[in-house]
């Protein structure tokens, strides 16, 4: 059973998972960006390396000007938080519709990150993305 600080903490952790979606989602690229530590790495390979906010940011605005509707599914996030840091493991469903709405692409990974708690909240500090399964218009 887990105390009520854990138990918050945990949930304040989740919801930086679920801004990080709805930013990308949204196409709100404040609220995206607001989910990394200006200084964060980012290693997304096969598709690139990133060392700032900023970075990253520029980066998810041009990958997803071909696409229409996305959705970003983050599941099963594991945080073994200590103190006002976290390492947390999650899963990402991605789906990816073409602006045609008629073709997509759809993937599926794992988010390795390390998070670290400011006066603004938590945010990802470094994330390692693997690639598990992608392709287009793939079923599950």
């Amino acid at each position: 059973m887990m105390d009520t600080t854990t138990l918050r903490v945990t949930l304040e952790i989740q919801d930086l998972l679920v801004r990080y979606a709805t930013g990308i989602d949204r196409r709100d690229w404040a609220l995206f960006r607001s989910c990394f530590t200006e200084q964060c790495e980012a290693d997304y390979r096969p598709f690139g390396r990133w060392r700032s906010a900023a970075e990253i940011t520029d980066w998810m605005i041009s990958a997803h000007e071909a696409y229409g509707h996305t959705l970003h599914r983050i599941t099963n996030i594991t945080p073994d938080i200590k103190g006002y840091s976290a390492t947390c493991r999650s899963y990402v469903d991605v789906i990816l519709q073409l602006r045609d709405s008629v073709d997509f692409h759809h993937g599926y990974g794992i988010y390795d990150d390390e998070l670290v708690h400011s006066s603004e909240g938590w945010k990802i500090a470094r994330r390692r993305y693997t690639l598990v399964k992608s392709g287009r218009n793939i079923e599950h």
